[in-house]
């Protein structure tokens, strides 16, 4: 076993190097504490001494980090377990993420205020004081060892061979998952309640790298790992969490925004069934959406609707909706699904714009008087469960429950069914057939599978959890018309938004399609600011994930592997909690 070291792109001594690290990470720390411009123009007033504003926050908890992680890197007792990796990836990484968010900064103010001449010397303090731990970081040389291949080599041969490191209790893991949790929370209620959009940008510039670095590290392996150990309990806690975020708000914008969320969200896990598992790409499945929203509004109670009469208790609304576009799948699956690849996604895409086509002419002029046109169904009354109105503000401990909280909350309790089924559907025997059908159908056909029955199973059951969230839209939104039921447009939800949340967060997981359409849905609306620029910032950004990661950002271990070789997953020379090498468990051997 040889140890080697890659030349360091900036020639410093190591000593030199990590000092310049440390040193800077402290600066960009005290330099947040300085003025940085003369005028409150700028919104997050930074022209304060002494006390950090906006801004001024996130490059404060930019060098917090680089500072931890240079004296870990120091051997700093107790830090050591930041970097189980034992690589300076790290420090590279939370680097550039301090220098990002503050040069970002500079450049934010040089531009809305009219140059440089608007900043205050504290500013500067911050350019160049961030800029010592990016110099420090690329002058690091990054040790390589042989022992990768030789522990990969002997896991695979004898896993027996792996030294396995001490369990922790399971009282510990859970407390693990409960910390990680609870900070979870706490930096998504900071990106939704993000009043501006720089202080948006600049929260996913420190977000993002700091994630990235945490996984370079090694401990985001080391997490999962504790996750797989504590499935139920993690659910536990994600949903605990979840339930928490609207006594976190005083604005009931954010809870609107949340609730638009999870819709979208149960809306991309229907969709993850059918593209993630099934492998079928659907090109017009917002149309199930819209099938489900229309229904509900249909025989809500609305006077605008064309069976004005009827009005079902939610129930009996949710499960109209669901069952509607169920009816609906297997109408359009049945003739159409024995076609494959670009075949299958040009008909389901017909089937979208028929959809909306045909919904935006039911006016009972150019079709049948159902859908009252292109004005659609206004004044669908809201929710009222056991004399509990949804459309009503209450206080319960204290918080006050706005009406969109409300919403959140019922869309919580639907999340969590539409999880439910969807981890039984995955994990069953049909799940097993649509991921057979997904990898090679002609293979599976071979093997048994009923491949034209597993794809309408997987159709109709995607279609349904879609029609179900569609029940709960068109309450929240007061009003269905033809208009955001259509392959593209400038905001979600519309089918290829719910296909990019679905690849980008990770296909054929429970929590990528979730991340993918909170990220989908927060950034057209936190990116208000760019106005006509917000699509090509929106378009550079995917492009940038599509480079570096490919799998999605919450990666199937299947993905993984076909998207990277083996020498090319990022594998650091250690083990993970079970006892199996990291590069194993990034591999997904």
């Amino acid at each position: 076993m040889t140890d080697t070291t890659t030349r360091a792109l900036i020639p410093l001594p190591l000593a030199a190097a990590r000092a310049l690290v440390l040193v800077g990470g402290i600066a960009t720390i005290v330099s947040a504490f300085l003025a940085w411009t003369w005028t409150s123009e700028f919104p997050g007033d930074l022209t304060i001494s002494g006390y950090p504003g906006g801004l001024q926050w996130l490059t404060l908890i930019a060098g917090v980090l680089v500072t931890v992680f240079a004296l870990s890197a120091y051997g700093v007792p107790g830090l050591g377990w930041l970097i189980p990796a034992r690589n300076n990836a790290p420090l590279v990484l939370t680097a550039i993420g301090a220098f990002g968010v503050t040069w970002y900064t500079i450049i934010s103010i040089a531009a809305e205020l009219g140059g440089l001449a608007n900043l205050e010397p504290g500013g500067w303090v911050a350019a160049i004081a961030s800029l010592l731990p990016v110099i420090g970081a690329f002058a690091l040389p990054e040790p390589h060892t042989e022992s990768t291949k030789d522990n990969l080599k002997a896991y695979i041969a004898k896993p027996e061979n792996i030294p396995a490191p001490a369990p922790l209790s399971p009282w510990v893991e859970r407390a693990v998952i409960t910390v990680a949790t609870i900070i979870g929370l706490a930096v998504f209620t900071y990106g939704i309640d993000t009043e501006y959009g720089e202080l948006f940008v600049g929260f996913l510039i420190v977000v993002v790298f700091a994630v990235w670095a945490l996984h370079t590290a090694g401990l985001m392996d080391r997490f999962s790992r504790i996750v797989a150990h504590n499935r139920s309990f993690t659910l536990a806690m994600g949903f605990a969490a979840a339930i928490a975020f609207p006594f976190t708000q005083t604005d009931d914008h954010y809870a609107n925004i949340g609730v638009n969320i999870l819709i979208f969200g149960t809306v991309a896990l229907g969709l993850n069934i059918v593209v993630g598992l099934a492998g079928l790409l659907d090109l017009g499945y917002v149309a199930f959406l819209g099938v489900g929203a229309y229904t509900a509004a249909l025989v809500s109670g609305s006077e605008f609707s064309r069976f004005s009469g009827v009005h079902f208790p939610f129930w009996a609304a949710a499960l109209a909706g669901a069952a509607a576009s169920l009816i609906f799948g297997v109408l359009i699956g049945a003739p159409t699904l024995r076609l494959r690849g670009d075949y299958l996604a040009i008909v389901t895409l017909g089937f979208g714009e028929i959809f909306r086509i045909a919904v935006n002419n039911m006016d009972g002029e150019s079709g049948p008087d159902i859908t009252n046109g292109p004005n659609g169904i206004p004044s669908i009354p809201d929710l009222n469960f056991f004399g509990f109105n949804l459309g009503e503000a209450h206080d319960i401990a204290g918080f006050t429950i706005g009406r969109f909280a409300n919403y959140y909350l019922l869309m919580v309790l639907i999340m969590a069914l539409v999880v439910l089924v969807y981890t039984r559907a995955a994990d069953s025997r049909i799940g097993r057939s649509w991921i057979a059908i997904r990898e090679d159908e002609t293979a599976a056909t071979a093997m048994g599978i009923n491949g034209f029955r597993v794809k309408l199973i997987a159709f109709a059951l995607g279609a349904a959890l879609a029609g179900l969230a569609g029940t709960v839209s068109a309450h929240v939104t007061y009003s269905v018309v033809p208009t955001p039921y259509q392959f593209a447009g400038s905001t979600p939800p519309n089918s290829a938004f719910l296909l990019a949340a679905v690849v980008l967060g990770g296909m054929g997981t429970v929590a990528g399609p979730i991340l993918g359409a909170a990220l989908l849905y927060l950034l057209p609306e936190k990116l208000v600011f760019l106005q006509d620029k917000s699509l090509l910032a929106f378009g550079i950004a995917l492009i940038l994930l599509m480079r570096f990661r490919p799998e999605g950002i919450i990666a199937n271990r299947r993905r993984q592997l076909e998207f990277h070789e083996t020498g090319q997953l990022d594998v650091p020379d250690t083990t993970t909690l079970s006892g199996e090498p990291a590069a194993v468990t990034k591999a997904g051997a």
